[in-house]
């Protein structure tokens, strides 16, 4: 069974100390938040206690540079659900690296992932070429390697779920679907 609370656990054993950053559930909505006055650490805060929304959010940190980690949301812009098609595929253009991670992060700790193009009351446009572009960026990071924060977090998954044979199968079956070498 997984539960958002094992990932605040692992990550919070990773990085509390190191980066001075922290994982917390139960948000309205997602936001990560620098350390300020009343906050010592770094926040990082998934929606509820969805697993998804802990990876995800996750996902965005292991990216965002020591900038970005300085400002609220890592200072990227938001539309809410109901963008234009421009809107759209502007948001895609930056969600498909931490998708990709979150991607790699599901396969790691056994748990179903779906490409999310977040637009629920927009246009109905083709999110075929948004997956393969995940998928893509999946297979740079397999073939690459991942590195820095992301590694460690992906070893803590495949350590905690016992998923090294199983996240071996993954990276090969990811390696082996045309069009996913860099």
């Amino acid at each position: 069974m997984h539960h958002a609370k094992d990932l605040v656990t692992l990550f919070n054993r990773l990085f509390k100390a190191s980066f001075c950053t922290v994982l917390q559930g139960d948000g309205e909505e997602p936001i990560y938040l620098p350390a300020d006055g009343a906050d010592v650490c770094h926040r990082i805060v998934f929606t509820r206690d969805y697993y998804a929304s802990a990876l995800h959010e996750i996902s965005h940190w292991c990216v965002a540079g020591e900038a970005r980690r300085q400002l609220v949301d890592y200072g990227y812009w938001y539309e809410p659900d109901g963008r234009s098609p421009e809107q759209q595929r502007a948001f895609e253009a930056v969600e498909v690296v931490p998708q990709a991670l979150e991607w790699i992060f599901s396969a790691a700790a056994g748990v179903k992932f779906r490409v999310s193009a977040d637009n629920l009351n927009g246009r109905g446009e083709d999110t075929g070429l948004f997956t393969e572009q995940v998928r893509a960026q999946v297979g740079r990071y397999l073939s690459l390697g991942l590195t820095g924060r992301a590694a460690l977090f992906c070893q803590a998954l495949i350590d905690f779920y016992s998923r090294h044979k199983a996240f071996q199968s993954f990276e090969k079956q990811m390696l082996d679907i045309k069009g996913c070498q860099p």
